[in-house]
């Protein structure tokens, strides 16, 4: 990339854009204004990424338990970041989530950036729509670009990589999902950054998917896993599924894969 990029956040996103775009990386904790604009003096890039946020140590309803860390690293770092970019001209790429939505099974229409009805019943879900909602607005007038990722899926063995999640468990949902491919989401993001996108984009592949499609596809490698379904109603927790729409992204000249046609290639390099 010609333009100079800072990563903050050293997780497991900001750590692999960091690899694949070859660009600068911090882990410094933003609690005010001066933390943001003292490390962006230091490193005097042209883009930020934000890819700060918190989604419980071991699943989002952790977030309940420490609501302070989940504001601030979810709604005031991200605020925070955008004010001091767009006070030194510096475009502002933050990463969003797609699971903000009350989505209707019996009218799957996929999800436009723009749609409602909103996910309020998880705390997790509210945070990322306060900034996201800021974020969006400041994008009429600044140059501030907003990703929404959905289920991270990776060629590459990480604890948060829902296949890593998923061969942990005995039994798995069988409901429509949409997914990022992570290789495919750095794809969107350079080609954004390339032609210098504004506004709010679903960065996910195209279609859904059932996680027993996965898990089939990992049985080849692995005859001896086994799992059950289990069905929605019977997992008892308060947790947003549903589909987004690609449309956008597409218009913009990118090549959105399906979700079916990544499988292959996404297990065979995870067990590897």
């Amino acid at each position: 990339m010609k333009n100079k990029i800072l990563v903050f956040g050293k997780g497991f996103l900001g750590s692999r854009i960091q690899k694949e775009l070859g660009c600068e990386i911090t882990d410094r904790w933003i609690n005010v204004y001066k933390d943001a604009e003292e490390e962006i003096d230091k490193y005097r890039p042209d883009i930020v990424i934000n890819c700060v946020g918190y989604i419980g140590e071991n699943n989002v309803d952790d977030c309940e338990k420490d609501i302070d860390l989940t504001l601030k690293a979810n709604v005031f770092v991200p605020v925070i970041l955008a004010e001091a970019c767009l006070r030194k001209n510096i475009k502002f790429v933050h990463i969003s989530s797609g699971c903000i939505y009350d989505f209707d099974y019996s009218k799957p229409e996929p999800v436009k950036e723009t749609d409602q009805p909103y996910y309020f019943k998880l705390f997790y879900s509210r945070t990322k729509i306060y900034s996201e909602k800021a974020l969006v607005n400041l994008s009429e007038k600044f140059n501030v670009l907003i990703l929404r990722l959905r289920i991270p899926l990776d060629n590459r063995n990480h604890p948060k990589n829902v296949i890593a999640k998923l061969i942990r468990f005995k039994k798995i949902i069988d409901v429509p999902n949409s997914i990022t491919y992570i290789p495919d989401f750095i794809g969107a993001l350079k080609h954004l950054l390339k032609i210098d996108a504004r506004g709010l984009f679903n960065i996910t592949n195209k279609g859904a998917l059932r996680y027993p499609e996965l898990m089939d596809v990992y049985k080849k490698y692995r005859p001896d896993f086994r799992y059950e379904t289990i069905a929605l109603k019977d997992l008892k927790l308060d947790r947003t599924n549903l589909i987004l729409s690609t449309e956008k992204l597409e218009k913009t000249g990118f090549k959105v894969r399906k979700i079916q046609d990544v499988l292959e290639e996404c297990v065979k390099g995870f067990i590897n």
